[in-house]
């Protein structure tokens, strides 16, 4: 277990929030008016079009951007990306999952939230009102993939944990409670079944389609069916604290203390989770760096919901290390944010293909950023 009480706290802020401008001017001169793809090639993101599930943390990079530094042009891109958001719910364009909070959680709330965008708003309540379209009734649950009701994709992945916060967002904002009664039973399914004895977690979880009877658990992006893939913990770490900001509930207050107990205890001594915590120094795997950022964005979350000044210093320590070893420092060598992140990998025991192994990838620069803005202004009130 890394020894997080000797380990030096985060320093170089102010070098950090430089460079990170920097990168994100530095991506916005190379896309135009395009958006990142989900990972980059060759540390490079080329002009991609908002045809994925990840394009909305761009835009939330460029949001959290205009928050550090007040400057327009970061407010004006963003406000472009938001026509192109509401293009694409309205068209049902590249939506047939449940990534609406990904989508639009960071692009559309945020500018409704930053700058009052009523069109902002408009796009993603439609969000939520196409996310609650895939509640599946038999299983008490959100439809991960596929078209609604596929019996072959009768199944929620821990990753909707991030994407529910846009119904609690939504009930707020219109007083209708049909979102939030979704969101609930989602959580509630998805923590029964995917949260194991030993605090770590399912990537997905399967249910009858006739009877809504649990069936069993498996993985696509981790090693296998019953290891802990690493951001799929940090999904449930960040989730939880999310639910627990909304509801107060006790029970997303465990699901944060016992998924984070797993993610810390499993972490190397070298600090930067393997893609997969079946995997330790020396193993020769790589590195998932976006893991961490989702992870201490959760805990600095959480700092501030239950004022634990000793989850903002752990935090603080783990983001100093992420800032060192991952950051880029040098628009030369990558015009993302952090390095040495993998969005799947294929292995002998799952069904992924390998994708951006060891690249940038668009939520890891997105949640280093929220990190920084997290770790610079305590209290800070995120998109999600």
């Amino acid at each position: 277990m890394i020894d997080l009480k000797n380990m030096e706290p985060f320093v170089e802020l102010p070098e950090a929030l430089s460079h990170a401008e920097t990168q994100t001017l530095k991506a916005m001169e190379d896309l135009g008016g395009k958006f990142k793809p989900s990972a980059s090639t060759g540390n490079f993101y080329p002009p991609s079009e908002n045809d994925e599930w990840t394009n909305g943390m761009w835009t939330g990079e460029i949001n959290v951007m205009y928050e550090l530094t007040g400057k327009d042009i970061f407010r004006k891109k963003a406000l472009e990306h938001v026509d192109s958001f509401y293009d694409r719910i309205v068209s049902m364009s590249s939506i047939n999952n449940h990534d609406m909070g990904f989508l639009y959680s960071p692009s559309c709330v945020a500018a409704y939230l930053l700058y009052g965008s009523d069109k902002g708003r408009d796009a993603a309540i439609m969000a939520a009102d196409y996310l609650i379209s895939r509640f599946q009734e038999k299983g008490q649950f959100i439809q991960a993939w596929g078209p609604i009701g596929s019996r072959d994709h009768h199944r929620l992945i821990i990753d909707c944990l991030m994407n529910i916060p846009l119904l609690f967002w939504a009930t707020r904002t219109t007083g209708d409670e049909k979102y939030e009664k979704v969101a609930l039973a989602h959580f509630n399914t998805s923590i029964e079944y995917v949260l194991r004895p030993d605090d770590s977690t399912y990537h997905t979880y399967y249910f009858d389609p006739d009877t809504g009877k649990p069936l069993y658990g498996v993985t696509h992006q981790g090693n296998r069916n019953d290891s802990a893939w690493s951001r799929g913990q940090a999904w449930g770490i960040y989730g939880s604290a999310l639910a627990y900001r909304y509801t107060g509930s006790e029970k997303a207050l465990d699901v944060f203390d016992r998924t984070l107990r797993f993610f810390l205890g499993h972490l190397p001594q070298s600090v930067i989770p393997y893609w997969d915590f079946d995997f330790d120094d020396g193993s020769g795997e790589p590195r998932d760096s976006s893991a961490l950022a989702v992870a201490i964005c959760g805990m600095l979350e959480m700092s501030d919901l239950l004022n634990r000044p000793d989850l903002r210093s752990d935090a603080d320590k783990l983001l100093g290390v992420l800032y060192r070893t991952c950051a880029v420092k040098d628009p030369s060598l990558s015009n993302g944010q952090l390095l040495h992140g993998v969005y799947c990998k294929k292995s002998p025991t799952n069904d992924a293909r390998n994708r951006g192994v060891d690249e940038c990838n668009t939520w890891g620069d997105y949640f280093y950023v929220e990190a920084l803005k997290r770790i610079s202004t305590p209290g800070w009130k995120a998109y999600w």
